[in-house]
């Protein structure tokens, strides 16, 4: 789901909001959101989950063209763990069947002529 799928619905569930009230209200939610883990607080959704932000130490990684090494500076990233009944809600839409390898997607027609043409 886009964010403008999500204004759609939420304008269509809403027909007292015009369309630009709606998008005006999830920006707005999503902002406040954004700007409260820019600030280091975190956030809490009963029933659906919560945000916060996760330090990643720095480090030292390698180019992967010249094979130096690189200091990869500490980050700060945001991080959502699901609450329990998001969890359950996802559970529960599972196929009931196993995937078995068979049902599995085949590669696009495109993907492997590009491959045959690029080797």
């Amino acid at each position: 789901m886009t964010r403008s799928d999500l204004v759609n619905q939420l304008a269509e569930r809403f027909s007292q909001l015009t369309h630009r009230d709606t998008e005006f209200a999830v920006k707005t939610i999503l902002d406040a959101m954004s700007d409260a883990l820019a600030r280091g607080h975190r956030i809490e959704i009963r029933g659906f989950g919560s945000f916060s932000i996760n330090r990643r130490p720095p480090r030292v990684g390698r180019n992967p063209r010249s094979g130096e090494q690189v200091i990869i500076p500490e980050k700060l990233v945001p991080h959502f763990k699901p609450g329990k009944a998001l969890r359950e809600a996802v559970d529960a839409h599972l196929p009931v069947e196993p995937d078995e390898p068979s049902s599995r997607k085949a590669p696009a027609a495109s993907d492997e002529t590009h491959k045959a043409t690029s080797a």
